[in-house]
């Protein structure tokens, strides 16, 4: 069985996020896997209001933001994938770590 592990990255901070992404992807072909992307979402535009007073009403300008995402996948090699599971990232990037098993075609289980 082979394993895939689906990195999710997004962060306010083009430049942090690119720079841990390209280090990513260097370290995982560096190690000989197999790895698809990044692959870019367009960046999402957010706005947030902002009140004076706890209820509705008289409010401050909205605060607008915008968020970078980034996705890779690595195929088949878990020690990296673990290895990059307990790597310290800066705190302006979150990542999220999906594992998923994938069988063989055709395969049977008894």
């Amino acid at each position: 069985m082979t394993f895939v592990t689906k990195l999710s990255f997004q962060s306010g901070d083009r430049a942090a996020l690119d720079g841990v992404v390209d280090d990513l992807k260097r370290l995982i072909e560096r190690k000989g896997a197999e790895c698809k992307g990044p692959h870019s979402s367009p960046p999402e535009r957010l706005i947030v209001p902002q009140y004076r007073r706890l209820s509705p009403g008289d409010e401050f300008p909205p605060w607008s933001y915008t968020v970078y995402s980034r996705r890779l996948e690595i195929h088949g090699n878990e020690h990296i994938a673990r290895e990059i599971g307990h790597r310290d990232f800066p705190d302006s990037v979150h990542v999220e770590i999906e594992v998923e098993q994938k069988k063989p075609l055709g395969y049977r289980r008894n």
